[in-house]
């Protein structure tokens, strides 16, 4: 009996092991917050973290024949206006990559993205979703969509 509850458990824990082995890849972790600069105006700060020989790229590429570029969507639904563009601060790389065979622009660790906004009246949340694509030094993971929602 004792030899049953062994292998049992044996197989549970391999079965485990495994599992977490194929499980899926994310290597970048997003986080949301927005500073007030002025009554009704706001500056949302997204920020990736990234897991270490990955990269994400920049909004602002060179051309469309490589990796995808960083997007962001707002929904329109609680801002006024959105004030210029989106900025970009982190640990920056930029020149040739082998693997796309151009000049490109990633980060690497951590990137903070800074879009300023003017919202609606009563606004208490905005929503969006980023689309990135992250690298390493020999392959690239589907580009994915994350949805998020930054409190006021």
């Amino acid at each position: 009996m004792s030899k049953i509850l062994i292998f049992c458990f044996a197989s549970v824990l391999s079965f485990f092991s495994n599992a977490q082995n194929n499980a899926p890849l994310d290597p970048v972790k997003w986080f949301y917050v927005a500073q007030k600069t002025a009554d009704g105006e706001y500056n949302l700060l997204i920020t990736a973290n990234i897991e270490k020989k990955w990269n994400i790229y920049s909004q602002y590429l060179p051309s469309n024949d490589g990796p995808v570029a960083t997007t962001f969507s707002f929904e329109k639904d609680n801002i006024a206006e959105l004030v210029g563009k989106t900025t970009e601060d982190g640990h920056k790389k930029e020149g040739f990559d082998e693997m796309f065979g151009m000049n490109v622009v990633k980060f690497t660790d951590k990137v903070v993205f800074t879009q300023k906004v003017k919202v609606k009246k009563g606004t208490k949340s905005i929503k969006g979703v980023v689309n990135y694509m992250c690298c390493d030094s020999e392959m690239c993971l589907p580009p994915k969509d994350v949805s998020f929602e930054i409190l006021l």
